[in-house]
């Protein structure tokens, strides 16, 4: 169902310029990390450091990062060119330069809030083994604001999208730009789609969130946040399918959408609920050999960019699901949240 027009997809969080490298104990212990962790970067440290270090010193690898930046370029990767712009806060930095021109070989519309006097958001990733490290400065992806969205040359694209997609770290920027997205998707009957992200979204962002999910016609996230989301509402169950129907029958602003919860359980089958409907569905995913896997690192946000992708185009909530999983299948044979190039056609599995 290709279409000419631009720019059909709309997605908003917070851009990272991810640099990641092989490294080993000695840099790990050098700046103070652990082999399987993520941290934000403590000022009063050498944090700050590593990511000159792992430009200059290691063979780094720079990815266009942030859950839903990795999204946008996959739901870029599945659809015809020009089709999706993703709105954050970066700085005027030669890290913003590298995230622009990263963006754009992705073939990836950016439209970011540049606020020059704060440094680009950047996620320095060291990888011993099969551990990987993550120190994050979120920086300017910080300070994204309303007045950006609302400029008439971005909300001109607003309201061009026939589709929504935002990530929920974006709970802890600006939640004012979420409820305003939300609101336009309500008003004009088009897809609003929300990540969950993280359980400590649920956990420590409950009142923007709850704010919002009034307005989710798509709810995507794992089985670890979902019992996030159980837990700090006080649902009292457990079990994965339940909780997705929980979460499929909130109420909500517009009944012209039923909404649906989709719930990934890594190699698992895919949790569906939908609003008012008593079976949830589940579909196995695409099953790849062990040694094919490179890196699980944002398959998660590979799934939704497939997802949105399916959506985008018009497609029957089945085929939605096995895009989502065919590109995160892609994702984990490559290094990081990445799509491998030449570009692979999409098949039903």
């Amino acid at each position: 169902m290709a279409s000419t027009k631009e720019y059909r997809l709309l997605c908003l969080e917070n851009p990272l310029l991810d640099i990641q490298a092989v490294g080993n104990d000695a840099l790990l212990e050098k700046y103070g990390l652990k082999a399987n962790d993520a941290i934000l970067a403590d000022p009063n440290s050498n944090h700050l450091d590593l990511y000159e270090d792992l430009l200059n010193n290691y063979d780094a690898k720079l990815i266009a990062g942030g859950a839903a930046q990795n999204t946008a370029r996959g739901a870029q990767y599945m659809l015809p060119p020009n089709s999706v712009v993703y709105l954050g806060g970066a700085g005027d930095d030669k890290y913003a330069a590298i995230l622009r021109d990263a963006c754009k070989q992705a073939g990836l519309r950016v439209e970011y809030r540049v606020d020059p006097s704060i440094p680009t958001g950047r996620c320095g990733v060291v990888i011993t083994g099969h551990n990987r490290s993550m120190c994050t400065d979120l920086g300017a992806a910080n300070h994204y604001d309303l007045e950006h969205l609302k400029r008439s040359d971005i909300w001109a694209l607003v309201e061009n999208a026939e589709a929504y997609y935002v990530g929920g770290y974006h709970f802890t920027v600006c939640p004012p730009a979420i409820m305003e997205l939300a609101k336009q998707a309500a008003a004009n009957n088009k897809p609003f789609i929300l990540s969950l992200s993280a359980p400590f979204i649920p956990q420590f962002f409950k009142d923007p969130l709850d704010a919002s999910a009034p307005y989710w016609d798509y709810v995507i996230g794992n089985e670890t946040e979902a019992e996030a989301y159980a837990d700090s509402h006080g649902l009292g169950i457990k079990d994965v399918k339940e909780i997705a129907k929980a979460l499929a029958n909130l109420p909500k602003a517009n009944p012209q959408r039923k909404r649906v919860a989709v719930i990934t359980q890594g190699t698992e089958p895919t949790v569906v609920a939908v609003q008012g409907e008593n079976e949830v569905k589940e579909y196995p995913v695409h099953v790849i050999s062990k040694d094919e896997i490179n890196d699980t690192n944002g398959a998660g946000d590979a799934f939704a960019g497939g997802f949105c992708a399916g959506i985008v185009e018009g497609r029957p909530l089945q085929d939605c699901v096995d895009m989502g999983q065919w590109l995160a299948s892609l994702s984990i044979r490559e290094l990081g949240p990445s799509y491998p190039f030449p570009k692979h056609t999409y098949s039903r599995q």
